[in-house]
Parts: structure tokens; sequence; C-alpha cells
């Protein structure tokens, strides 16, 4: 039997807890699926220091607990499941999960990215023990230690530069012989004192007993292995949103994210996106909380209509 609401938000992340907080403050009722962790891949983070009201930092986790709660209080229902597939195209959309169908008249898709892995020995066993995949999160943590990024692009040579502020050294480990950020992250980085370049370099293994302590990497021109002691790595070689679920129903863009305008409506009447999920999105704790809010006071302003 399907049961029905008036909102259904798909994913328990920043943006799907504040699509939850606004939307059953709203009197809608409301459901927010999530497969895993509230608070999504933030929930990872050791530290955030940069999420406004905590001038000592938080936790990932307990942003996400605290929000959870928070949405919970207003009347926010949750499930834990995992979605499936949706009908989005007709007025009642349908959403299969697996605990069974559910209905709304709206759905927010808040269902995030994943961060793409090395997929080496030791990054698994070592994560938030010196692996991290957020630099604004934890870099803080690495105040004079050696730390490096592993990637070319924007995000990667970005988040070298900020690191800067706090590691005594960044070494950035790519693939090719040029990185592909633009040109001025690039002239920032390669004329900054504290960056470090390894070209034709990628990541074998990572090592440490409780925390990194070593990478092994290898030169894909020469083969050659060499051993890199530090403190801390820092992944940044692309991500992938959460959206094979939707095949079919919503235009995404070529990487498979997808667009909204800047009320966070889609192409489809009655469907919203925000967060990571969203593109051109900053990936931040703050906007994909912002994301949501827009998106649940859309959603109540089109259910009202």
């Amino acid at each position: 039997m399907v049961k029905e609401y008036d909102v259904i938000i798909i994913g328990g992340g920043p943006a799907g807890l504040s699509a939850g907080i606004y939307s059953s403050r709203a009197r809608l009722r409301t459901l927010l699926i999530e497969k895993g962790m509230f608070g999504g891949l933030i929930a990872n983070a050791e530290l955030v220091e940069n999420y406004p009201g905590f001038p000592e930092g938080i936790s990932g986790f307990d942003i996400g607990e605290r929000m959870h709660q928070q949405a919970s209080k207003f009347g926010l229902e949750t499930l834990l499941a995992e979605v499936t597939s949706v009908e989005l195209l007709k007025d009642i959309k349908t959403v299969s999960t697996s605990e069974g169908d559910l209905s709304a008249k709206v759905v927010i898709i808040a269902s995030g990215a994943e961060r793409k892995r090395l997929g080496v020995p030791g990054e698994d066993l070592l994560v938030n023990r010196g692996v991290s995949y957020c630099a604004t999160c934890d870099g803080a943590l690495f105040k004079d230690r050696v730390v490096a990024v592993v990637g070319g692009g924007d995000s990667a040579v970005e988040e070298a530069l900020f690191l800067t502020r706090f590691a005594s050294k960044v070494i950035i480990i790519h693939r090719r012989n040029q990185l592909r950020a633009l040109k001025p992250t690039q002239e920032r980085a390669l004329s900054h004192k504290k960056i470090e370049l390894m070209w034709d370099t990628v990541v074998e293994e990572i090592k440490g007993k409780n925390k990194v302590s070593e990478l092994a990497v290898r030169n894909v021109k020469t083969g050659e292995i060499s051993k890199i002691f530090l403190d801390g790595v820092f992944i940044y070689i692309g991500q992938i949103p959460n959206t094979g679920f939707l095949k079919g129903q919503i235009p995404l863009d070529k990487e498979g994210y997808i667009i909204t305008d800047d009320r966070m409506r889609t192409q489809i009447k009655g469907v919203y996106a925000a967060g990571d999920i969203r593109k051109n999105s900053s990936r931040q704790v703050i906007t994909a909380a912002g994301d949501g809010a827009t998106a649940a006071i859309s959603a109540e302003k089109f259910l009202n209509s």
C-alpha cells in the first residue's frame, strides 16, 4: 500500500535535513529517506571549523545529529532505506525504496555525491586518521605538518592553496605533467613557496599504523617506486553524483548532476534539488543547508499555489 506525503526528501545530509526542518515546520507532512548516516559525507569530518555558530568547531557527525533532532522536533518522519527508482513525471510522484513504495506531491532530491576514492591499500583503513576528502573540514588539524593533495583539477589545487595556511609543506601529486586547474589558480600554486609538485605520479599505497605516516608512489613514465613521509593526504580526484536512481526521469548535465534554477526548481514540476547533487554546487555544509531551505520554501509555495 502506497503511503502518501506532501513532501518526500531523498537524502539525509545537510541539504536534506535543512529541507526537512523547513518543510515540517511549515506543517507539511514530510518524509526524509536516508540510506546511511544522517549528515551525509560531512559526518566523516572530525572537525568542521567554518560552520557558523560554532567558534570552537564541531564534528560533522554532531552537525548531522543536531539537524536531525531539530527536524524531528517539528514532526519530520524519517526512513532508513535505499531509493531504488522514482516516477516523477506525474502530479503524484512515486518513490520506490527497499522498504516499499511511497508517494508525494513534491520530491526534493538531496542525495548528494560520493567522493571518488583512489582504491589503494590503506585508504579505507586510515580515513579520518590522516586520509581526508575535505581540506576546509580538516585542514586545521595539520598545523605545521607535511601533507599531500592528490589531483590536478580546480578543487585539488584550490584546496592545496587553502592547506598552505596550516601545513608546513603541501605536495601536489598529479598523474599528468601539467595541472588541469584554471590558469590563475595554477600560477598561484606554482609560485607558492609551501607547495611542491610531483608530476607523472600516482599513489600506490597509504601507510601508517594508527595514522598516516607514509605514501608509496609510482612514476608513471619510469615505473620507479618511491616513498613520501608525511602526516596527511587529501584526495581530490572527482565526485560521482548519486543520481543512478533517476535514470530517464530528470534532465542531468554531462557529469550527472541535476540542473536547477536559483529556487532549486528542476525542469520537472514539483521536483526540486539541493546540495551536492546540484550542478554548480559550492559543496559546503552551509551552502547545502541554504539550498535545502530554499527548496523547501519553493515547495511550500508550489503546494499552496
